[in-house]
């Protein structure tokens, strides 16, 4: 019996697991729906490439009535990132440019900005740029970048001031906006850090000069269509808005999720241009084909999209010297762990699950949403899991680790 991601169901116990140990997973995240914390969430695991298991809980849309289905459309914000590097990867793999390449290449504005060294928002004290920003800074989030929402240094209220906290300045499209970036200084000098932030989005304007093409005319012609992505989109169209998921946030004080009107209308409105670091909406079915076709070393139908060993590539940990993001890092960012983590291109990377204190195998990667969505390939294992929700912030929750300790407890063979 095949899924609605096209994948074949088989029991699990043929697939190494135990369907009594899988049940805890299902009943560990429908307490948080029966309790108010999540409206609802739908979860999918696969082994080998076949289903094991595949179930939905609660309301997509509280208000509407509207129970989650195998249709229901999610907001990925994040998890539009590994996208986007796949994306660049199949340029990189035609000699479009190499990791090393500044990406004032592309990008000429990026020659000249400054990094911040002292001072505060109104009053920074900024020195030139020493260390060229390449390509792979992007791909790291290594390049000095940040965002305006992490409230956690001068630079990120300097971008709040300029427009840029949980979206951009109005009506920029994405070459006006990365312009608009390298006006700003950056928060350290580029690959000395690991600091979450728009370099993604950067990384997909790069994929429009190489490319000559717009950000979302490549992703169709070149992943969308090939894997049958057919609901994923930059914004959810009229026929299909009766599918979106309501989004909802934890508030201080209140233990229940509570529906954010404003934020959740952006879904339905076509953005000027394409945002890669967070701007798609998708389907369960749509983002296992996704986490299916890394799984596969780039296949889809018997061709290649990209090659294994751009997979494996990717999926190794770039920061320097192998160390992890506690070491390497400002631990900002909430869709992933630290401890043991490092970073590779686009995805966050197990390196040492013993010191992440989360079960996992070495080399396992993926990455989260900011409404608490989160996928995860693990090649060791032959595993790839993909929980959908919306809820804001993704860190309300331990929702990734718990996953991953449920995940790992129901393995058997």
């Amino acid at each position: 019996m095949a899924t609605s991601s096209g994948l074949s169901h088989v029991d699990p116990a043929e697939a190494g697991f135990s369907a009594e140990r899988l049940t805890r997973l299902g009943r560990h995240y429908e307490k948080l729906v029966d309790d108010g914390r999540l409206a609802g969430w739908h979860i999918s695991v696969n082994r080998g490439g076949h289903n094991v298991f595949d179930t939905k809980y609660g309301m997509a849309d509280i208000e509407a009535g509207r129970s989650v289905g195998d249709d229901t459309i999610w907001r990925i914000y994040s998890m539009s990132k590994p996208i986007t590097a796949i994306a660049a990867l199949m340029l990189w793999e035609e000699g479009a440019f190499e990791l090393k390449d500044p990406v004032s290449n592309f990008i000429p504005e990026f020659a000249d900005t400054k990094v911040w060294r002292a001072g505060s928002e109104t009053s920074p004290q900024l020195e030139p740029i020493t260390e060229i920003m390449q390509i792979w800074h992007l791909f790291t989030h290594t390049a000095g970048l940040t965002y305006g929402f992490m409230f956690a240094h001068p630079v990120d209220a300097i971008y709040r001031k300029s427009g840029m906290e949980w979206g951009w300045p109005k009506g920029k499209n994405l070459a006006e906006v990365c312009q608009h970036l390298a006006s700003l200084p950056l928060v350290f000098q580029p690959g000395t850090e690991w600091n979450y932030s728009t370099s993604i989005d950067v990384l997909g304007r790069v994929v429009e000069v190489a490319s000559g093409m717009r950000l979302r005319d490549f992703m169709q012609q070149r992943i969308f269509d090939p894997l049958g992505m057919t609901d994923t989109e930059w914004f959810v169209p009229e026929n299909k808005v009766d599918r979106l998921a309501g989004l909802y946030g934890k508030l201080p004080g209140v233990d229940k999720a509570v529906r954010l009107g404003t934020a959740g209308q952006g879904a339905l409105i076509e953005p000027p241009g394409e945002f890669g670091g967070g701007g798609l909406v998708s389907t369960m079915a749509d983002y296992v084909r996704f986490a299916e076709f890394l799984r596969r070393g780039g296949e889809v139908d018997g061709r290649h999209l990209v090659s294994p060993r751009t997979i494996e590539f990717m999926a190794s940990n770039h920061l320097p010297d192998n160390a992890d993001l506690t070491a390497f890092g400002r631990p900002l960012a909430s869709e992933t762990a630290y401890d043991g983590v490092g970073f590779g291109l686009g995805v966050s990377v197990t390196i040492d699950p013993v010191k992440a204190k989360v079960p996992g195998s070495v080399g396992d990667y993926g990455w989260g949403g900011a409404a608490s969505t989160w996928f995860m390939v693990d090649p060791a294992e032959d595993l790839t899991a993909v929980f959908m929700t919306q809820l804001m912030p993704s860190s309300t929750y331990p929702i990734r680790s718990q996953f991953k300790a449920l995940l790992h407890q129901a393995l058997i063979d």
